[in-house]
């Protein structure tokens, strides 16, 4: 089961620079070695920019906080 902690802990500092599209997201986290589970959740996001983690949530709200 993928979290919200999990996908935090793998953008971490992500967006320090600004906004980021959702195939940006998708790449940070790979980079990071981000499981499976954790990119075909975030592969979810719609298309678009994503100011911080906080715009995230809204798209992904039957991810879970923490288990």
């Amino acid at each position: 089961m993928v979290t919200r902690t999990d996908i935090a802990h793998y953008l971490d500092g992500a967006f320090t620079s600004g906004g980021i599209t959702r195939r940006q997201i998708i790449h940070i986290a790979g980079r990071r070695g981000a499981p499976e589970p954790v990119l075909d959740t975030l592969g979810l996001l719609p298309e678009g920019t994503y100011a911080n983690l906080r715009t995230l949530w809204p798209h992904l709200r039957e991810v879970p906080r923490s288990v």
